[in-house]
């Protein structure tokens, strides 16, 4: 898909749409989520009180919250974003956080398709997360991880 802007990905979900009603057709949508670290170049961390920001080389590990539970409260805003259905929430989360969900795109087609036939009044249930794991459990600035979800629709 590449990177496309938020009206491609409408359009491509207007294209894929009926094709996604088709019960014979399959999609797969495969996307890591977060990928967190300085290799990386993201290193948002989302403290629980007080505004968000980036990490830097060297600087002392924050504990609370570690960053991998940081990490994972940002990649659980993006997945209830992606459950709510609604494909502009699902950009806006990305907006807000950075966060480097590679397959954001893919999705972001997916969940346009999946509103357009809502909008044709067709039963869609949204996306459902059943697993969620990260590489690692980032504690220094210095670690690196990536994280993995799977979600499923079924129409």
């Amino acid at each position: 898909m590449g990177n496309t802007s938020a009206s491609t990905e409408q359009n491509y979900g207007q294209l894929l749409a009926p094709y996604l009603a088709d019960s014979a057709t399959a999609f797969v949508i495969s996307s890591d989520f977060c990928h967190w670290g300085l290799r990386f170049r993201y290193t948002y961390y989302q403290p629980g009180e007080g505004s968000a920001r980036h990490l830097r080389s060297g600087e002392r590990a924050p504990t609370n919250p570690a960053i991998h539970e940081s990490i994972a409260a940002v990649d659980m805003q993006c997945m209830k974003a992606v459950e709510s259905g609604k494909h502009k929430h699902f950009l806006d989360v990305i907006e807000e956080t950075g966060n480097t969900v590679c397959g954001r795109h893919p999705i972001g087609i997916i969940m346009a398709a999946m509103e357009v036939l809502k909008q044709q009044g067709k039963e869609v249930k949204p996306f459902s997360f059943v697993r969620y794991e990260r590489s690692s459990d980032c504690t220094s600035v210095k670690d690196s991880s990536v994280s993995y979800a799977s979600a499923f629709a079924v129409l």
